[in-house]
């Protein structure tokens, strides 16, 4: 039997590993590490930039005494292409090729250069179809880069996959949940544990931090600082990272807006929507989830991927930094599937 698979989150700013033990009622945490991702990332196919991001992925798996080999990764969400397509009740092999028509207007790029995947969310009468499309040259970038780490890759995914499996279970409401990336904003719409609408929108934690840079001369590590030590309350120092950061909290926010009434309106027999669920590191801004709440008038709740274990006893930098793990954490799960 193969080593079981561990969790690698892999982004412009972090890599985050999570290896975790399945439990008869959830999971352990059985080892974490994060570090700093190197300027290029995975962007780059300089020579140079692929030996620096090797060593840093074997740097994170060595700092968290992982010995497994295998990894399930995601890929970022503004380098692939997703959508939840409707179909009418096919069989497989017709929705196979039905997907193929569906693909040609969705994706802006030839077909031939792309890896088509597709998961049946439901079917009753109608089947509602996840699609996914990925670069072929971006995933083999990725194979490249980790088979050269020393790890094999189990697993490909989206982000967003990864986050609904780290936060969706039990009774959950009928909920968006959205994940703020450095560039890019994720938002996943949940009805009775099944995904039925995903939609990105090309703003994310690096323009909040930009705003704060251009009004008030702060460096990128300040900014940072900053807005998690003060938030966006209405007081002090607060305030005015507030006034800075608000133009990209409420372009984030009625693209929100906007996304939930298309999907409403194409949904009216469904259930309100009844709860804003923030995933990712700018979740973390102190008054981040109050301010989704009064604007939109939603309950809105922190990302904490964590509890998904049975043992709620891990390090307090972790329990901080909960809703920057989800990614990590639902990569993990992924192992026991």
């Amino acid at each position: 039997m193969s080593a079981k698979s561990f969790g690698l989150d892999i982004s412009k700013t972090s890599i985050r590993a999570v290896s975790l033990l399945r439990q008869k009622n959830g999971f352990l945490l059985e080892s974490s590490s994060v570090i700093s991702s190197p300027t290029k990332g995975m962007t780059s196919s300089s020579l140079i930039d692929e030996q620096e991001m090797t060593a840093a992925l074997k740097h994170v798996v060595s700092n968290a005494k992982i010995k497994s080999k295998n990894v399930n990764i995601a890929l970022p969400e503004d380098k692939v292409y997703t959508s939840v397509v409707e179909l009418p009740a096919l069989s497989d092999s017709e929705i196979a090729s039905a997907l193929k028509w569906e693909a040609e207007q969705y994706i802006p790029v030839p077909l031939s250069e792309i890896h088509l995947v597709w998961t049946l969310l439901r079917k009753d009468e109608r089947a509602r179809v996840l699609m996914i499309g990925a670069p072929i040259s971006l995933i083999g970038r990725y194979q490249k880069i980790i088979g050269a780490a020393g790890l094999n890759i189990s697993s490909i995914e989206t982000e967003t996959l990864s986050v609904i499996r780290a936060l969706v279970r039990g009774k959950f409401p009928h909920a968006i949940i959205i994940n703020v990336a450095e560039e890019i904003s994720s938002l996943a719409i949940v009805n009775e544990g099944v995904l039925m609408f995903t939609y990105s929108i090309p703003i994310g934690g690096k323009a909040i931090n930009r705003a704060l840079e251009l009004d008030y001369g702060l460096s990128n590590a300040q900014s940072e600082e900053y807005k998690m030590t003060y938030g966006i309350s209405k007081e002090g120092l607060g305030d005015k990272i507030r006034q800075a950061v608000e133009p990209v909290l409420f372009s984030i926010l009625n693209e929100t807006k906007k996304a939930l009434d298309f999907y409403t309106q194409k949904n009216k027999e469904s259930s309100p929507i009844q709860q804003i669920i923030l995933s990712g590191g700018t979740a973390i801004i102190p008054g981040v989830d109050l301010f989704f709440a009064e604007n939109i008038g939603i309950e809105t709740v922190i990302a904490d991927p964590w509890q998904v274990l049975v043992d709620k006893n891990v390090p307090k930098e972790l329990l901080e930094e909960a809703s920057s793990y989800t990614i990590a954490v639902g990569l993990a799960m992924r192992a026991y599937e």
